[in-house]
C-alpha cells in the first residue's frame, strides 16, 4: 500500500515551514511533535547532516508537518502553535531549532505556554504580533488539519517520514535515510 502524503495544509501554510528548492526531486514530509523525545533526537542529531547534505544541495525539499501526540504529550500543542506562530513572521525554523533544543526545560512544566512567550524577545519576533496569534487560538486548525493528514497518511507515532509514496518510522540516523533518498534522486534524473 502506498500512503498519501500528509497535505492537509495549503501550498502557502506550508511554505514558512519548507527547507530547500521547491524544484528539488524529492520533498520528504516531517510528521513531527515538540515534545516528542525522539524527534528532538532526530532534530538536534540526523537533521542538520541531512540538511548540509541534501537540502542546501538543492537535492531534497524538506516540509514539517505539525503531529502532536496531546493524549501523551501535554505541552505538544503549545510548542507547535508557538512554532506556527513564529511561522506567520518568518521564524518557523528559529522556533523549531529552540523549541526541540531546550524540550528539556519545558517538557514537563504543567503549561508550557509561558515558557514559549518568554522566548519570543530572544528569536527577534514581534511580541505584540505573537501574543495576538497565540491568545487566539488562531493556528489550531492548521495543526489539527496537519495531524488529520499525518494519520491520513499512515503516520501512528512520531517522527514519521513521508517519502515519495512510502513512509519511513522513527529517529532513523542520516545513514538510513542517505541510500533512499540517492535511490530516488537518482531515478528521477533519470
Amino acid at each position: 500500500m502506498v500512503a498519501t502524503a500528509p497535505l492537509a495544509a495549503q501550498q502557502a501554510d506550508l511554505a514558512p515551514r519548507a527547507k530547500g528548492s521547491p524544484t528539488a526531486p524529492v520533498t520528504v514530509y516531517e510528521m513531527s511533535d515538540f515534545q516528542c523525545p525522539f524527534c528532538r533526537r532526530f532534530a538536534l542529531e540526523t537533521f542538520p547532516a541531512i540538511e548540509k547534505e541534501y537540502i542546501a544541495t538543492g537535492k531534497v525539499r524538506w516540509v514539517f508537518i505539525h503531529y502532536p501526540l496531546t493524549q501523551i504529550h501535554p505541552n505538544a500543542l503549545a510548542a507547535s502553535e508557538f512554532a506556527a506562530c513564529a511561522a506567520k513572521q518568518g521564524k518557523f525554523w528559529p522556533a523549531h531549532d529552540k523549541i526541540f533544543a531546550t524540550q528539556p526545560e519545558w517538557e514537563k512544566l504543567p503549561d508550557a505556554g509561558g515558557y514559549f512567550v518568554a522566548s519570543i524577545a530572544s528569536l527577534g519576533l514581534n511580541r505584540g504580533r505573537m501574543l495576538q496569534c497565540l491568545e487566539s487560538g488562531e493556528t489550531r486548525a492548521m495543526i489539527r488539519a496537519d495531524a488529520e493528514g499525518a494519520v491520513r497518511s499512515g503516520a501512528r507515532s512520531t517522527p514519521t517520514f513521508y517519502i515519495e509514496g512510502g513512509l519511513l518510522v522513527g529517529a532513523q540516523p542520516a545513514a538510513v535515510f542517505r541510500p533512499i533518498l540517492d535511490s530516488i534522486i537518482a531515478a528521477k534524473r533519470r
